[in-house]
């Protein structure tokens, strides 16, 4: 038992002093008239991935170990989603109501201490919102029936098809949540909203040169702002949100930049590794239970419109992009090859329920669970989450 608690605060302290020195993220809101769009930097050490067509109409259940409580619920909307440490865990992704939730981290994230909620993790969170939620309200009023249990701490950029945005922060225990009149810029970085929203409003762009978080949202907060005062055409508006990107991008860490077209259900990306623009157009899937799931490659070569570019998902592809993400991460390389099988083996154990019910969280001991393996087993789940430190 000592050695096993050695091991776990040299993890923790190593996973929190890298955190603090190398990650960071941007996220906007761009809105004029008919046009909604969604920017993304997604910046980290490596920049493996695949986008996953996720289903409607299947049972779920969180990944949790030790004595926590996981939560079930039935996805309502189909998704198209980012991820890189497997199946089920995206860094963001857009539903079939064109609502795109993304997350970036933060330094003063207290989540709420143990309650009688069931619990999800900081990456599940994303998907299990974009499972049942359709648009800015859902998600706020679905986060209070859930409770995030992970070290990793994180906040998120939520809008929604009608162009209401929120952001969602953790602190001191509470849900924090700005919307409404109570967001004047829908922006996001590493720092909480008020903190960036008083930098901002005590600096300007020309001397926000830095890559520090509140520099980077003072400058995307602007350029927000003046695309509402110009009308664009759909190409005009999706070149503007790549040039913030750009503007915002860390120069040695931005692996993805993702653009989502909200009114149109189409997402443009390009990745460090393929800067050629990729085009998705989200309504060709088919989201039904029970039909395959579909991935693509996020660094493939392929250009334009990608939608006849996916495969069928399979375990393998899942425990490949696993393996190469978990041996591209410091912290996961001592994880073994068994627990990244049963990660990878995971989303296999979700049935289609058949009926479209309201998703409503319900209880199920983790200790029936296959995902309870002990301390290595809450490391890989605190390191498969790491992509939550962006």
């Amino acid at each position: 038992m000592k050695i096993i608690c050695k091991l776990a605060l040299s993890f923790v302290v190593a996973v929190s002093v890298f955190s603090a020195q190398a990650l960071a993220c941007t996220t906007f809101c761009l809105k004029n008239g008919g046009e909604v769009l969604f920017g993304k930097n997604y910046d980290w050490m490596i920049g493996d991935g695949l986008v996953f067509v996720n289903k409607r109409g299947v049972e779920k259940r969180a990944f949790v170990s030790g004595s926590e409580t996981a939560a079930r619920w039935i996805s309502k909307y189909g998704s198209v989603t980012f991820n890189q440490y497997g199946k089920d865990n995206p860094s963001g992704g857009m539903n079939e109501a064109g609502l795109v939730i993304e997350l970036m981290w933060l330094e003063d994230t207290q989540y709420p201490k143990t309650d009688a909620r069931p619990v999800v993790d900081v990456l599940e969170w994303i998907q299990y919102q974009l499972d049942i939620s359709a648009n800015v309200a859902d998600v706020v009023k679905n986060a209070e029936a859930v409770r995030i249990a992970s070290p990793v701490k994180l906040h998120y950029l939520v809008n929604d098809r009608q162009g209401n945005s929120a952001t969602v922060e953790f602190l001191d225990g509470k849900l924090v949540a700005h919307l409404g009149e109570k967001l004047a810029a829908a922006t996001l970085a590493n720092d909480t909203y008020e903190k960036s929203l008083n930098y901002s409003r005590q600096t300007t762009p020309e001397k926000a040169k830095t890559e520090s978080s509140f520099d980077r949202f003072t400058r995307a907060a602007e350029k927000t702002r003046e695309f509402a005062k110009k009308p664009k055409t759909e190409k005009e508006a999706v070149s503007y949100a790549f040039e913030i990107l750009a503007n915002v991008a860390q120069k040695d860490s931005t692996q993805w930049s993702i653009v989502y077209d909200q009114p149109r259900a189409k997402i443009h990306f390009r990745s460090r590794q393929s800067a050629a623009i990729k085009t998705i157009d989200t309504r060709i899937f088919d989201y039904s239970c029970g039909s395959a799931v579909k991935i693509f490659d996020v660094n493939s070569k392929e250009t334009g419109d990608v939608n006849a570019k996916f495969t069928d998902y399979t375990r393998a592809a899942n425990r490949d992009l696993i393996e190469r993400s978990f041996s591209g991460t410091p912290f996961l390389k001592f994880v073994s090859a068994a627990a990244r099988d049963e990660l990878a083996a995971f989303p296999e154990t979700f049935t289609c329920d058949g009926v479209q019910a309201a998703a409503k969280p319900e209880l199920a001991t983790a200790q029936n669970n296959a995902a309870e393996n002990g301390f290595i087993y809450n490391a890989l789940q605190y390191l498969g989450k790491l992509i939550g430190a962006i």
